[in-house]
């Protein structure tokens, strides 16, 4: 994928994340029983792309964060080895799928001690991180 593509990919993605996130952040008087399911997708790449064992290491620290009561569901993955597309983004090294029952949940994670400690601990081994996060609908 050329570099201009990717990056209006990336842009075109997160400006629809941000949007659907907003759109569907719940009303301060909505009832509970409205409340969405929120997934939180993580993609981070090495500071070292080509270090199997930073990787390693990262998805060890990764794997760490499922202690965190709020996280319903956790995959963790690496770089697929699938076909070569102008949509497919294979720049990233490794990721985390994370499902949160709602909004307050996923906030929850954000100051959990665990998350925190993998910044602090994991943290020097990747370069750039992006996330998305996306209401059910």
């Amino acid at each position: 994928m050329h570099t201009s593509n990717r990056r209006k990919f990336i842009a075109s993605a997160a400006t629809i994340a941000i949007g659907t996130a907003v759109s569907a952040t719940p009303l301060l008087n909505e009832p509970a029983a409205k409340k969405k399911p929120l997934a939180h997708h993580v993609f981070f790449w090495l500071k070292n792309p080509g270090s199997i064992e930073d990787r390693d290491k990262l998805v060890e620290g990764v794997k760490t964060l499922a202690k965190i009561e709020t996280i319903r569901e956790i995959h963790v993955g690496v770089l697929a080895a699938t076909e070569k597309r102008d949509v497919v983004d294979a720049s990233w090294q490794v990721s985390e799928l994370m499902f949160f029952s709602d909004v307050e949940g996923q906030r929850t994670y954000q100051d959990h001690p665990v998350h925190l400690d993998f910044i602090k601990n994991y943290g020097h081994l990747w370069q750039k991180v992006i996330v998305y996060d996306a209401m059910e609908v």
